[in-house]
């Protein structure tokens, strides 16, 4: 079984900061599975580091300094997708609120740290494609099922 992972929660230095999101957990968990490392935001064009970016109202990615970068988003997204089919991975476990990969919340685009419900670009179109999609969050209820299928 083959499992897409947002890279930065591999601990690949593929944040916007340059930084990583390693969750230990995860890492020690996936030991028994073929997981797939990806960064739809690298995947999409864009620099590491780069400014944050934000989902807005009206559904554009921008960029702390007003930059819009939903191309690049969109297109992060695309080939995210293409890799997920190229891999035939039916899951994909990704990093909880980015604008690309949030499953269940994003950030609401005021660039304060709040959230809201929503989906990042990646995460709703793996879900558009039939690709389940959990985070680092939730991301145990998809090992425990997988220990239910062996």
């Amino acid at each position: 079984m083959n499992i897409l992972i947002s890279a930065c929660l591999l601990g690949v230095n593929c944040k916007y900061n340059g930084n990583n999101n390693e969750v230990q957990n995860l890492v020690k968990q996936i030991r028994n599975v073929i997981f797939i490392p990806v960064c739809p935001e690298q995947l999409g064009g864009l620099t590491t580091p780069r400014p944050p970016a934000e989902i807005q109202a009206d559904a554009k990615v921008v960029s702390k300094e007003g930059k819009d970068v939903t191309l690049q988003f969109e297109f992060g997204a695309e080939e995210t997708l293409r890799i997920a089919k190229l891999y035939n991975c039916e899951y994909a476990i990704l990093k909880e609120r980015s604008p690309s990969c949030g499953s269940k919340q994003v950030y609401d685009g005021s660039f304060q740290g709040k959230v809201k419900p929503g989906e990042g670009k990646t995460a709703a179109l793996l879900k558009k494609n039939d690709i389940e999609v959990y985070s680092e969050e939730n991301f145990e209820e998809l090992m425990e099922m997988i220990k239910g299928r062996c």
